[in-house]
């Protein structure tokens, strides 16, 4: 096979529509199954391939609960702002609360409101907004070992010691030209900051959120993996477009792409083919 086909048959094989959505792009006369709650698989692919858009059913917080998150969200940019974005990447809940009582005037404690409002929602489950994915951080107040994270030169962003930093060591000896690191560990605080920037955007819409950002908790940035992207390709590294990148055909060529949300997955997640998958940390 020649490296064109090869190219396309992996491409096609990581990241084409799932055997269901072919099915009901080919017209099957089956019945069209439905998913728990009663969704059908088309309204469900839907909602994925349209992923920044509201549809019926989403979570949408109002009244005081979406101010109890403006406010809550107002205090975590100012903390983000106050210790920097290499230190809040891997900031966890405890420190970020004593660091809101040492830079009063800049931060501000937390009130008791925003601290149940942030309990709240880390142990919510998750299904009820329609992200399907696992937990791999249990408590709010996991922390990530300074000696079990390296910083990655050039990038500002840690990956955890281990099969993550060697996996991507090979990929940037592999691909010397062009391969970025554009996102690595993520503690607690950092996810809750992006995840309430997005629905604020969305006006409160924690549905939508979720398709493109895990909630807290459920984000595998926190213990393992890591985003790659094209050197120059700015924010479009986060956008279907990365898989037209040389970067992502020498990813499919070399067969290091293994993602954590592959094209119509069922886990609630938009496609994310810049997202890759460590199934361990050592």
């Amino acid at each position: 096979m020649d490296r064109r086909h090869f190219l396309r048959a992996t491409t096609l094989a990581l990241l084409g529509a799932t055997l269901p959505a072919r099915a009901l792009a080919a017209g099957t006369s089956r019945p069209e199954p439905t998913l728990p709650g009663g969704e059908t698989l088309a309204a469900y692919l839907e909602r994925m391939r349209h992923f920044d858009a509201p549809h019926p059913g989403d979570v949408i917080l109002q009244g005081e609960r979406l101010a109890k998150m403006k406010r809550t969200l107002a205090r975590l940019r100012r903390l983000y702002r106050t210790v920097g974005d290499g230190q809040f990447q891997l900031l966890d809940f405890n420190t970020a609360l004593k660091e809101g009582r040492d830079w009063r005037a800049r931060i501000g404690e937390f009130t008791r409101a925003e601290i149940d409002f942030l309990e709240e929602v880390f142990y919510e489950d998750a299904a009820r907004y329609g992200f399907l994915g696992d937990k791999p951080l249990r408590n709010i107040t996991d922390c990530i070992p300074l000696d079990e994270v390296v910083k990655i030169e050039g990038s500002g962003s840690y990956l955890y010691r281990g099969r993550p930093h060697e996996t991507f060591e090979r990929m940037r000896r592999d691909i010397p030209d062009g391969l970025v690191l554009t996102s690595g560990v993520r503690g607690v605080m950092k996810q809750f900051l992006l995840f309430f920037e997005k629905a604020n955007g969305a006006g409160g819409n924690l549905s939508l959120a979720s398709r493109s950002l895990a909630p807290p908790g459920f984000s595998f940035h926190g213990i393992s993996d890591f985003d790659v992207g094209q050197r120059g390709f700015g924010k479009n590294n986060f956008t279907d477009r990365f898989i037209t990148t040389p970067v992502f055909a020498r990813l499919c060529e070399l067969e290091y792409v293994d993602l954590r949300y592959p094209r119509d997955n069922m886990l609630g997640v938009r496609f994310e083919p810049w997202h890759i998958k460590v199934r361990e940390r050592a």
